[in-house]
């Protein structure tokens, strides 16, 4: 049987015929906790998290988790633990980081949308920054700053149009995209910012995208951010520090995105030659800290021959794993059992799950070798998958656990029918 490690992935690997994750047998696991059932690896986590590190060694910088790309508590209690900041885009992103440990004064709030509820809670809780994204969010957190007799210090996000050559859905940085200010209306906006009373500007940030696979549009980006940081200044507007944001991708499907550390190496080079090499840096890893550290189990409930398509029925669906329906996104999909990989002449199946949608599918034309009863997992299920599921179809949400070398621990309790019925009212 030939040897499979996941592609950039050395914590997920068979041993003696099983599947398991650091020293843990995923069948074990899924026979413990049922299934769906997302299993996350903390040395995965934490070796992702140290490229950046190495990265920026001997650096002033500050790693601020996306936590949007998973935002289960003990996760953001690993990166918490490993000295990281948070990105959060709603107040109850605040609250969770908050939760789990995070240090106030290293979180910083993006998203064009917040609200004076939201900022209001922000300021009280003395997080380290804003990313405003549009005029109109300016004048209302300086109002709203005013009110609460605070100074709220903020970073304004630019909209450099380049191009991350990524899915559409997941581009932010291009003039059609709802995100940041106009590159050409930057210098006048930090003008502005820099007249109200109630805002301290303290910095520049940029997010072109995610799941960026390519080095080109972080050094476009980069040179575009250090040109508007000149003018800024020139303008008698300081900036103590640069946000490059985040977005670099992982490997779903030979994917080949740069590694952290190789890739901040040739951006700080640039930002040496042009003299900022000492600012303070700041970036915004989300699906990079965690994609590859996740997988989904699920079991397989029949295996449905047709004449156009063979179907392969699973217990995990889109409201456990949207990502496929919502991106045509790629997962990887393997069985926990060595002897169950597929064959030459193994039959192609489409692995759909119960929910009654077209769209419910988690892979096209799979070769599978599997029965009724047989378990697979999904692989690369770490970012934007528990955090963007759902009970539609009034499904539970998934169980979720932790590995950390031979331990296992239980992370977040399935869904009940209680769970799901609260806050409901009958007339």
């Amino acid at each position: 049987m030939t040897p499979f490690t996941l592609p950039g992935e050395p914590h997920i690997h068979y041993a003696n015929g099983h599947l398991q994750m650091e020293d843990c047998r995923l069948d074990n696991l899924a026979a413990t906790h049922g299934t769906p059932l997302f299993v996350y690896s903390k040395a995965s986590m934490l070796a992702a998290l140290a490229a950046y590190q190495r990265g920026f060694a001997e650096r002033k910088s500050q790693i601020c988790y996306a936590m949007k790309a998973n935002s289960s508590l003990a996760v953001l209690q690993v990166f918490a633990q490993a000295g990281c900041g948070f990105d959060i885009v709603s107040g109850g992103e605040l609250e969770r980081a908050l939760a789990a440990g995070a240090d106030p004064a290293k979180i910083i709030f993006s998203g064009v949308g917040k609200t004076r509820q939201e900022m209001r809670r922000a300021l009280a809780a003395g997080i380290g920054c804003f990313n405003v994204e549009s005029e109109a969010e300016i004048d209302v957190l300086n109002a709203v700053a005013l009110a609460e007799n605070k100074v709220a210090p903020i970073s304004i996000r630019v909209n450099p149009n380049v191009d991350p050559k990524t899915h559409p859905y997941i581009s932010t940085g291009l003039k059609g995209n709802k995100f940041g200010i106009a590159h050409e209306s930057t210098l006048a906006t930090y003008q502005h910012a820099a007249s109200l009373p109630g805002l301290a500007v303290v910095g520049i940030d940029c997010h072109i995208g995610s799941q960026i696979t390519q080095e080109a549009p972080y050094l476009d980006a980069m040179d575009r951010m250090l040109d508007l940081v000149a003018a800024i200044e020139a303008a008698g507007i300081p900036i103590h520090h640069i946000d490059f944001g985040g977005g670099l991708g992982i490997d779903y499907q030979g994917d080949t995105p740069p590694s952290a550390d190789t890739l901040w190496a040739k951006l700080l080079t640039k930002l040496d030659a042009r003299g900022f090499g000492q600012r303070l840096l700041m970036i915004e890893p989300g699906r990079s800290l965690v994609g590859n550290a996740g997988v989904c189990l699920t079991e397989v409930l029949f295996m449905k021959p047709g004449e156009q398509k063979n179907f392969c029925i699973v217990d995990a669906a889109m409201n456990d794993l949207p990502r496929p329906a919502l991106y045509q996104a790629y997962h990887a999909i393997v069985p926990l059992e060595q002897s169950k990989q597929a064959r030459a002449d193994s039959p192609v199946c489409d692995v759909v799950g119960p929910v009654c949608e077209s769209g419910d599918w988690i892979g096209h034309d799979r070769p599978l070798a599997v029965q009724a009863g047989d378990r697979l997992a999904v692989l690369s299920a770490g970012a934007y998958c528990m955090s963007m599921s759902s009970n539609y179809n009034s499904r539970p949400r998934a169980a979720e656990v932790l590995v950390d070398g031979s331990s296992a621990h239980l992370i977040r309790k399935r869904d009940n029918l209680a769970d799901q019925m609260r806050g409901e009212q009958l007339l």
